[in-house]
């Protein structure tokens, strides 16, 4: 009898969820579990997340909570999830009700997702209405972040808002046991955007289906077309036509910076690359990301000098129908614009800007709200690191940082990215780009504009954190901004960036920020420092790399001769440049009369110019045309060598002494030693480096976690031995944000947020 009353008794329960559970089909999904236990109630989408009031017997309930933990939708990750019990009610059924609005917005948008298998299958379904419609959505896929104008995240809120619903797309959004039930971007053929194929002068060539399959065929002639994307334009062209390839990077003035390819399937990307299980999963993931693998063949112009493709898998439905239609199984798709600017996402603009570049533009009816590029992963034996984080990753939470205080982080000013904080999670925006441009910097100040107004945020109640760094764009436009102002220091922030991302704020640990330039603290040029402490109890720099003076300020970073004038002006003695093996250009001595006067030379520890400058001895002589090639062009010379010793680099005073590496590289290229053995020692001198730091800091202050953050560790060879040497020691890397400065503004948020609990 006990037993039978327990199981009648009727509970209520109250239950908040935050996290991305707002257009991923969260509600219908609640609906359905709720119907199929027989309980009643409601759910509905607020500015914190989702609000469900469910009532029914206790074994019910219970079931339904497991369930909802434990099976949610495909795209939806759950944050928190807190029960209340509460009164019943006697609801005779569950409905879901419309979208509350009252406090500032904390729920976590969805990033853009790629179709999904359900929607595939209709796209090539001919008895399906949407049998070839590039618009093709459901919950469980398509765009979120590139439409949303406002949240919480509603059709009248998105840029489908024009849109009118016909009565068959009106009965399966307002259906909840339908997979397209409030899918905001839902659409048919009948009452949804189309795509038009258009000559560089703006004339309307074809629509619909016809404008994709000519489009195709016009990439199959050899054409290069603008084809609008999600996040924004892509050029695109044949892979394997070597002319349309080089006509593209004229065009473009993109001289050896490797393009992206999208390929047609996985086997097309396996004749490609290296695809081992894990890569071939994040290429097939909803994020959909540009994967950096090793090539298994060349294809000229694509990637000059590069041992490594960058490959992605189609992702939205247009890209699947231009390879049904007969597109190249292989198709460069880069971002659309001229180097350095950011990539065209409004239509006026890019016939505006890329008319002079494309023979065609395919362009979709829908608008795009924010520009996103391509996310960029590099892949390896030690996992996957970040190099851009974009589509299809932002702009989910990273991290939950401890305060209530809303916090706007503006970065570095290169790779820019902002983070905004709200009730303490951590939003880090798309890639932003270089903000010596000023597109970029128009690009920058949208950003914060749109991510302050979606979570509605006051800057005038606001931390403002920018670099130490008085002469950055990005620190002269946080001045600009309401607020309170906090300045950190770069390579603190790199460091920050891991720690805010593993949530440790008291562990102390040693960490190594290695990249090419930031400000330090006694305003010399920093980029080889070590720390040691906590987020709480600050990072007290502890060592560095042996300080030399850089001729030339930022022109060094342009030229490895010129940074390798620094560093060889150190050694007591040279042999003749400019004869072979090394045959060093004008640009040295001229850099080397810049260090004789002392004129516009400026201190640095910088890891990124040693880099520059054993590539330089290696016989990379030539400028730089894209930031970091010379340490890549280094860092794959090294991959084609074996196992060998390492040069000595030893570690003397607390600092890190290059003179004996560098005497070793030099005379090993007097002798004829192979170019790569002597990347690969090299190499190998860095991983054993810092490996002996480690034990020192192991020593002397009882530390035993290692960081590393900084561009210098996008460097898989060496973040591989690195890891391989310290064995059982705990090493943290970035794995959210990249170790590059797109992670800046995470660890500056950080260290502002430990600064303010305090």
């Amino acid at each position: 009898m006990a037993a039978r009353s327990e199981r009648s008794r009727i509970l209520a329960w109250s239950i908040r969820v935050t996290g991305v559970v707002q257009g991923v089909g969260f509600r219908p999904f609640v609906y359905r579990l709720a119907t199929r236990l027989g309980l009643g109630g409601w759910v509905l989408n607020t500015e914190q997340g989702v609000e469900i009031v469910v009532e029914g017997p206790e074994p019910a309930l219970a079931t339904f909570l497991s369930e909802l933990e434990s099976n949610p939708p495909p795209a939806a990750r759950i944050a928190s999830l807190s029960v209340q019990q509460t009164r019943p009610i006697g609801f005779a059924q569950f409905t879901i009700r419309e979208s509350a609005q009252g406090d500032r917005p904390t729920t976590r948008v969805s990033p853009d997702l790629a179709t999904c298998d359900a929607c595939l299958r209709e796209l090539f379904d001919p008895a399906d209405r949407r049998f070839h419609y590039p618009y093709i959505n459901c919950t469980n896929c398509g765009p979120r972040y590139s439409i949303i104008l406002s949240l919480p995240y509603d059709r009248p809120r998105t840029t489908m808002k024009d849109w009118s619903l016909c009565p068959d797309c009106d009965r399966e959004y307002h259906d909840p046991g339908d997979r397209r039930f409030h899918a905001q971007p839902i659409a048919c053929p009948l009452c949804g955007p189309q795509y038009q194929l258009c000559t560089a002068t703006g004339q309307l060539v074809a629509r619909g289906e016809d404008a994709v399959r000519l489009a195709a065929s016009w990439l199959v002639a050899g054409k290069i077309l603008a084809v609008k994307g999600i996040g924004g334009y892509h050029l695109a062209c044949d892979a394997r036509n070597a002319a349309a390839v080089w006509a593209l990077r004229e065009r473009k003035f993109r001289k050896e910076k490797p393009f992206a390819l999208m390929v047609r399937d996985l086997d097309t990307a396996a004749q490609l690359v290296e695809l081992d299980d894990a890569a071939s999963a994040l290429l097939g993931s909803p994020a959909r990301p540009i994967l950096l693998l090793p090539a298994r063949i060349e294809l000229p112009g694509v990637a000059p000098e590069n041992r490594d493709f960058g490959i992605m898998l189609p992702y939205a439905p247009l890209h699947y129908l231009l390879f049904a239609f007969g597109a190249p199984a292989v198709l460069v798709m880069t971002s659309a614009n001229r180097s350095d600017e950011p990539i065209a996402f409004c239509d006026d603009d890019a016939f505006a800007r890329l008319s002079g570049i494309a023979d065609a533009f395919l362009v979709g009816e829908r608008p795009i709200a924010r520009r996103i590029d391509d996310s960029v992963i590099r892949h390896g034996p030690s996992g996957s690191i970040l190099v851009r984080r974009a589509r299809g990753l932002a702009p989910a939470v990273v991290a939950t940082l401890p305060t209530t205080r809303p916090i706007l982080a503006v970065g570095a000013d290169l790779k820019n990215t902002v983070t905004l904080v709200v009730a303490g999670q951590a939003f880090v925006s798309q890639h932003i780009g270089d903000l010596e441009h000023w597109p970029v910097v128009e690009a920058f100040s949208t950003t914060i504009r749109d991510l302050c107004a979606m979570y509605e945020v006051n800057l005038d109640e606001a931390l403002i954190v920018h670099d130490a760094h008085p002469e950055y764009v990005s620190t002269r436009l946080a001045q600009e901004l309401p607020g309170t102002h906090v300045a950190v220091q770069h390579h603190r922030a790199h460091i920050a960036s891991v720690l805010a991302e593993h949530e440790c704020w008291d562990d102390s640990v040693v960490g190594f920020a290695f990249d090419g330039t930031g400000y330090g603290d006694d305003s010399s040029i920093w980029g080889g420092e070590v720390f040691v402490g906590s987020l709480v109890g600050g990072l007290r720099r502890v060592a560095s790399l042996r300080p030399v003076l850089l001729p030339g300020g930022d022109a060094a970073a342009r030229w490895p001769v010129q940074a390798a004038a620094g560093f060889l002006a150190m050694l007591p003695e040279l042999p003749d440049l400019h004869a072979s093996p090394f045959a060093f250009p004008k640009r040295y001595d001229e850099a080397c009369t810049v260090l004789r006067r002392r004129v516009r030379c400026h201190p640095t520890t910088s890891m990124g110019r040693l880099f520059d400058t054993v590539a330089a001895l290696c016989g990379f002589t030539r400028p730089i045309t894209f930031e970091g090639q010379a340490a890549i062009w280094l860092e794959h010379l090294a991959r084609q060598a074996g196992e060998v010793a390492p040069y000595p680099f030893p570690f003397v005073n607390h600092e890190l002494d290059f003179r004996p590496l560098l005497a070793a590289v030099i005379r090993d290229r007097q002798r004829g030693r192979d170019i790569a053995a002597i990347a690969r020692a090299f190499h190998e001198a860095v991983a054993h480096a810092i490996c002996s730091v480690a034990a020192y800091c192991r020593e002397a202050y009882g530390i035993r976690h290692v960081v590393l953050s900084g561009g210098v560790f996008q460097n898989m060879l060496l973040l591989t031995r690195v890891q391989q040497l310290l064995g059982q020691t705990t090493v943290w890397v970035n794995r959210m944000v990249p170790p590059n400065d797109g992670g800046i503004s995470l660890g500056q948020a950080a260290l502002a947020a430990a600064r303010d609990a305090s």
